[in-house]
């Protein structure tokens, strides 16, 4: 792999990592889905970087049951649907074009189905 590559890929890591953490704080940022990214780009650029994420105690359990068993635990579930229905009201109070308010109401309606509907880890509890 040539070093920008692996520059470019360490900085998604990086840059997704500091987006997830943000995340976790924000409604309408999603937190799993960019340490995702971040794990993914690690992978393939910084292998002490990933492991990083993996062991992490907060984010880790979330990443490893996803690669492991594509299985999202439950906590998260509670968490990320509290956060899509904080957001859909955020937008239903803030954005006035209809079109647009529904069309991402909508949008994040069928992302909390989907992540709902996802399996939880064979040792969650």
């Amino acid at each position: 792999m040539s070093e920008l590559k692996r520059l470019v890929l360490i900085a998604i890591a990086g840059i997704s990592f500091v987006l997830g953490v943000v995340g976790m704080f924000l409604p309408l940022m999603p937190t799993t889905c960019f340490m995702l990214l971040a794990v993914w780009a690690a992978s393939r650029s910084s292998p002490r970087l990933a492991r990083w994420i993996r062991e992490h105690p907060r984010f880790g359990p979330a990443v490893m049951a996803w690669e492991g068993e594509r299985a999202i635990p439950r906590h998260a579930k509670r968490l990320a649907a509290g956060m899509l229905a904080l957001s859909m009201l955020v937008l239903m109070l803030t954005v006035s074009l209809l079109w647009l308010k529904l069309t991402l109401i909508i949008g994040l309606a069928l992302l909390g189905a989907w992540i709902l509907t996802r399996p939880e880890p064979a040792l969650d509890g």
